[in-house]
């Protein structure tokens, strides 16, 4: 490739570079660079452009803006990831990069830039204006995706360097949460009896399900007969309304064995719900959802989370999220020592290594119980006078 400089004023310079032909037309293109500083500088902007241009590294000029990119961006991804995975994308973007750093050129942003947003997030990155910092994980998710969006943008020759790869995001912190006990799970059911969250509760604590699956879950995908649940869709939040999307991951769609007590709360709350059914007629909206509001609409994932608020408060249960129910069932089946492979299975984990990094501070107990386990079989084997610790 090359290049030329010219003087534009006492300390003003054009740099002017070759480009590749047109592909198109075949016709020639040059590139022009404006640089303030001496002759020597104008010199090596010139030696820094053709050395990108010789090795593929040189981003046109352009007047993309951050925001402005990472709309096309998201466009593009649309058709390359599931709709959950994009509708979460368009969250974070929409709602934490492009507030703080949307207003900038594409070529200008600046692992700077990056660095101070990530801690802008951390100490006050709320979108919601409470002025509280987002958690290391929404944070690290939020990097995650500048990232992948930028890295899209360098290959797009739109830029020359990722920004984010040079910025270190926050590390994860582990939230330890309440070990539960099945104590818990009787007080909430007993506050939720004879209200709608009776059964997304007694769901959550006997399947483990996520509160997106129990929203989504069909009769059609339960098997009453066999015990059964098939998790196929879930109910997400999206904006200011709510969307199906199927499950992210294979392993995310799964089939659940149902406890007897849950398929006998299921036939009961199925007999109430063909109740209103046939008392609202064509007013009923049916979804053929387990889990709804009374005329058949879908219960939207915010309404429904105020709700479990209001109950956590009736019971007297502390600071209780919706989520820590769906501990509580993994915890209860691992000290009860069905195998991790299986609590795996149940909760759709992706691997077995995410279950078992999860519920580590509840082996100590299981470790006990080896221990114990191993001495019972080894002294079954031992003579009856190492049994009780005489020398032989």
């Amino acid at each position: 490739m090359r290049g030329h400089i010219r003087q534009r004023g006492e300390r003003s310079w054009a740099v002017v570079v070759d480009l590749p032909p047109d592909p198109a037309t075949g016709k020639r293109r040059q590139k022009w660079h404006s640089v303030k500083g001496t002759k020597r500088d104008a010199e090596r902007c010139l030696g820094e452009l053709l050395h990108q241009l010789n090795t593929q590294q040189y981003a046109e000029p352009t007047r993309l803006t951050l925001a402005q990119y990472l709309e096309d961006w998201l466009a593009h991804k649309a058709s390359t990831v599931s709709r959950t995975t994009w509708l979460s994308y368009a969250g974070i973007v929409r709602s934490h990069i492009i507030p703080a750093l949307g207003h900038l050129p594409l070529t200008a942003l600046t692992p700077l830039h990056v660095q101070h947003w990530l801690q802008q997030q951390l100490a006050s990155g709320r979108a919601d204006g409470r002025g509280e910092g987002l958690s290391h994980r929404t944070v690290q998710y939020s990097h995650a995706i500048l990232f992948r969006a930028l890295r899209h943008a360098a290959r797009l020759q739109l830029v020359t360097r990722n920004a984010a790869e040079a910025v270190q995001p926050p590390s994860l912190q582990r939230r330890e949460f309440p070990v539960l006990d099945t104590g818990v799970a009787v007080r909430l059911l007993d506050a939720a009896r004879g209200t709608r969250l009776y059964v997304p509760v007694f769901l959550a604590v006997s399947t483990g399900l996520r509160r997106g699956e129990i929203l989504g879950l069909r009769w059609s995908d339960v098997d009453l007969g066999r015990c059964t649940a098939e998790i196929r869709q879930t109910l997400i939040a999206v904006g200011s309304r709510w969307a199906f999307a199927q499950p992210k991951t294979s392993r995310a769609r799964r089939r659940v064995a149902l406890p007897a007590s849950t398929v006998t709360a299921l036939r009961v709350h199925r007999q109430e719900q063909d109740g209103h059914r046939r008392q609202l007629g064509p007013a009923y909206r049916g979804h053929d959802l387990v889990v709804c509001l009374a005329d058949g609409r879908p219960w939207d994932p915010r309404t429904f989370a105020h709700g479990f608020e209001r109950l956590i408060a009736r019971a007297g249960a502390g600071h209780l999220r919706f989520h820590d129910l769906r501990h509580l069932h993994a915890t209860v089946l691992l000290r009860q020592g069905v195998h991790p492979k299986v609590v795996a299975d149940r909760l759709g984990h992706s691997q077995i290594r995410v279950t078992l990094d999860t519920y580590s501070h509840v082996m100590p107990d299981l470790q006990h119980g080896a221990a114990q386990a191993f001495d019972a079989a080894l002294a079954e084997c031992a003579p009856d006078t190492q049994r009780d610790g005489s020398a032989t």
